[in-house]
């Protein structure tokens, strides 16, 4: 009985990473993704009377912020990345080998919404910005920030991100 009790366990395991390579995704959930993620990074951003937690992957090094969410098939509407930058700065994100859509949202160092790009469309090289310095960037789904009523000049906080 213990036997069969490791190999259903093992199928349980095995089948949903072998479907998820067949569809053209990576059998393991991307850093930041899944239950146990509920501990981890968040940025809180505010609308009106309204809080609302987003899961995050930080891309704060180099090579992370070049990658971004290049090659993802999907992002639930609860995740995001945020780019972390050491200083304030005109920012520039573009949309090379990115699959979906996303929303761009360009914050200060006083975690202030300094613009945001809406909809940004997949596969393309166009230059994204705002004016204005920023820090960060939170990329979330396409559509998502106009469907939460974030804006310009709204308060977004952090929690669990570790800042330089």
């Amino acid at each position: 009985m213990r036997s069969a009790a490791r190999i259903a366990l093992l199928l349980w395991t095995i089948v949903p990473a072998m479907a998820a390579c067949q569809n053209g995704r990576s059998a393991a959930p991307p850093a930041g993704s899944g239950p146990a993620a509920t501990n981890g990074p968040r940025v809180v951003l505010h609308s009106g009377a309204r809080a609302v937690p987003i899961r995050v992957e930080l891309a704060r090094t180099e090579p992370e912020r070049e990658r971004g969410l290049m090659y993802r098939n999907h992002m639930d509407q609860d995740a995001g990345m945020l780019f972390v930058f050491e200083h304030d700065a005109p920012l520039t994100f573009w949309m090379k080998n990115t699959f979906i859509p996303l929303d761009m949202i360009f914050i200060d160092h006083d975690r202030r919404i300094v613009g945001i790009v809406e909809e940004a469309v997949p596969e393309t090289e166009t230059p994204r910005r705002v004016e204005g310095a920023s820090r960060y960037v939170l990329e979330i789904g396409g559509g998502l920030s106009r469907r939460l009523g974030i804006a310009k000049g709204g308060q977004v906080d952090f929690e669990g991100v570790p800042l330089q």
